[in-house]
């Protein structure tokens, strides 16, 4: 997946613009790199595509521990929307890290999330019948 589809994923997803897309993705992303270890937000910056990559590396080696709210409410003011919006933008952005990563990977991110980020990690893929035909 490159920069343009992931953002075009989060767009159709949240219903807005490419450019509200790119500031969410970047903000959760940020977000996320502040909330997760070190080495694992260096692991999943490689894992993504190009233009995100610098948006998930974490300012420390060890995680920031905060929960939802903080979460929403950091990247509501990172992307400049309402906490609704950011929260469906959350959701968008890790459905589609679940998409563009390899599942083991996208496992070891929402891992160091606690309990109450399964309101916005769906730990399973959506069916896609397109999937896996022979």
């Amino acid at each position: 997946m490159d920069d343009d589809q992931f953002i075009d994923s989060v767009a159709n997803r949240t219903g807005t613009s490419a450019e509200q897309a790119t500031a969410i993705a970047r903000a959760t992303l940020t977000t996320l790199a502040e909330r997760i270890d070190g080495g694992e937000a260096r692991d999943l910056a490689a894992h993504l595509p190009e233009g995100l990559r610098a948006y998930a590396f974490g300012p420390r080696e060890d995680a920031e521990r905060f929960g939802l709210d903080v979460f929403v409410q950091r990247v509501a003011g990172r992307a400049d929307v309402d906490p609704d919006l950011a929260a469906a933008g959350i959701r968008a952005v890790l459905d589609t890290l679940r998409e563009a990563v390899e599942a083991g990977q996208y496992d070891d991110v929402i891992a160091f999330l606690p309990a109450e980020f399964w309101q916005v990690a769906n730990p399973a893929p959506q069916y896609d019948a397109h999937r896996d035909r022979g």
